[in-house]
Parts: C-alpha cells; structure tokens; sequence
C-alpha cells in the first residue's frame, strides 16, 4: 500500500475518531470521514496487543492491507478510514478478514455501487 495512501499521524487518527462516524462487527471497527477533494482514500490500521504477540498483529495487519488492495476499486475515495481489529481476528484467514472488511465497507455505504 503506497504511503499516501495510508494515515499514520496521531493527529489524523484523533481527528477521524472525533468527527468520523463508526460501525462494527464481531472482528472489525471501522472509523469513517469524509474528507472532500481527496484524490484517493486513505487507510489506518489498528492491532492492539491484547490480540496477540508481534507475529500475530503483523501478520492480521498484512491480511487487512492485502483486503484493501483488492476492494481498491470499489471504494470511494474521499474518505479516510480506519480499521480497528478485535480479538476474533488472530484466529482468522485472509479471506474471512477480507469478507469482514467488504461487510464495513458495504453497510458504512463507502462501495461504489455498480
């Protein structure tokens, strides 16, 4: 995932935590704002280490990040967003993280409709 397209900076995620909106399942939060003249959304991923040791945390990480590069089309993209993990999330697979991303992204409204 190129850097511009990721949020990194405390700032940027306090400020979408405070005037974004959310929603969650079982295994993810999302966290949601629109951001307007944004030429491409941005993502900020969050593992705490209640989920597991460094192994575990990077490797849900690398799932949700893969997730993101194949829905990249479908997204809109003027919105910042932030993903937040669960602890269901160290026993999953990719495709099951996928599918709980596609579920965030569908009923939060950010897919384009086709």
């Amino acid at each position: 995932m190129k850097k511009a397209w990721r949020i990194k900076k405390n700032s940027e995620f306090q400020e979408v935590f405070k005037k974004g909106a959310s929603f969650a399942n079982r295994q993810l939060v999302i966290y949601y704002l629109h951001k307007g003249q944004q030429q491409h959304y941005r993502v900020g991923l969050s593992v705490s280490k209640k989920i597991g040791n460094a192994v575990i945390r990077n490797q849900v990480k690398r799932y949700m990040r893969q997730a993101f590069l194949e829905l990249d089309k479908n997204i809109k993209s003027d919105y910042d967003i932030i993903i937040i993990a669960r602890q269901p999330t160290k026993e999953m697979d990719f495709h099951e993280i996928k599918k709980s991303i596609n579920h965030l992204l569908y009923k939060t409204k950010l897919l384009i409709n086709k």
